[in-house]
């Protein structure tokens, strides 16, 4: 018989690591590849990745009024767009990357390459719409006349943290996805529901400063990794006093680099099967 050659991913965690770098090419191509198909025989194109913050920040902006939320001596409207932007960031990271396997399956049954690429490249394109959501709140900042202070230079590690937390839960759901199609269903529910119980219209302080409060509600309001994440935006953004206690912020975070490790790690214990599941 003569030799046969399989095609398959590399078991050894630093091979499949070095495919990874190999096929970077593809990585770009795909990121590109949905940056010009997803505002295509659109009207306003691109406009969209503006538009949908704007709507939200208007409404939360009202509903905070509304319920007289604590702004900690800040403008209503700039807290709410500190919080928006990185909120649209991952929850578009998430559900993007949770899809994207079912929606490339003629990709991942002809030919052979790292799968993490796929969620990988949708998460570049919501970065893209990320970095166009920012010249809102660089409008907003200049017309109010709000000028940033040197924390404004830590706003990488919060972007690095919405990243790691979104591409964590994005890669452990889309491995499900692919075997248990309810997810994509279920999914955009669950974080419709994250976008109100996550702070918003409101802050932290209002959560952790009421006593009334039972200690372990503190805690399971601390699990939500956007806490850590939004309340950081705003104080790397705007200043003022940091909306998390030390501990608390410790543990929103913490669910973002557990997410990501729990992600990779059943992702690619399922990614060989991807294949012949979807």
């Amino acid at each position: 018989m003569g030799n046969r050659i399989v095609i398959e991913a590399e078991k050894a965690g630093g091979n499949y690591w070095k495919d990874l770098f190999t096929f970077k090419g593809l990585l770009y191509f795909l990121a590109w590849r949905d940056v010009t198909v997803r505002y295509k025989q659109t009207v306003i194109g691109v406009a969209w990745a503006l538009i949908r913050p704007l709507l939200t920040i208007v409404v939360f902006t009202f509903l905070g009024s509304i319920y007289g939320t604590d702004t900690n001596g800040m403008s209503r409207i700039l807290l709410v767009t500190a919080a928006t932007i990185p909120w649209q960031l991952f929850s578009a990271a998430l559900n993007d990357s949770s899809n994207s396997l079912v929606s490339n399956t003629n990709l991942i049954t002809k030919v052979y390459f790292p799968r993490i690429i796929i969620p990988l490249s949708t998460v570049l394109v919501c970065l893209l719409d990320f970095a166009l959501s920012l010249l809102i709140l660089a409008g907003l900042m200049l017309y109010i006349g709000h000028t940033p202070t040197w924390t404004i230079s830590l706003l990488p590690l919060f972007i690095l943290l919405t990243v790691i937390g979104a591409l964590g839960f994005g890669l452990f759901f889309g491995a499900l996805n692919v075997k248990y199609r309810d997810f994509r269903y279920a999914l955009p529910f669950v974080v419709q529901l994250g976008l109100f119980v996550s702070p918003i219209a409101f802050s932290s302080s209002d959560i952790y400063n009421r006593p009334e409060l039972h200690e372990a509600v503190k805690y399971l309001y601390s699990l939500n990794p956007m806490v850590a994440v939004i309340e950081g935006f705003r104080w790397c953004l705007l200043g003022g006093t940091f909306g998390v206690e030390l501990k608390y912020f410790l543990i929103s975070s913490a669910v973002s680099l557990v997410a990501i490790v729990v992600g990779i790690t059943y992702f690619r214990n399922t990614e060989k099967s991807f294949a012949d599941q979807i």
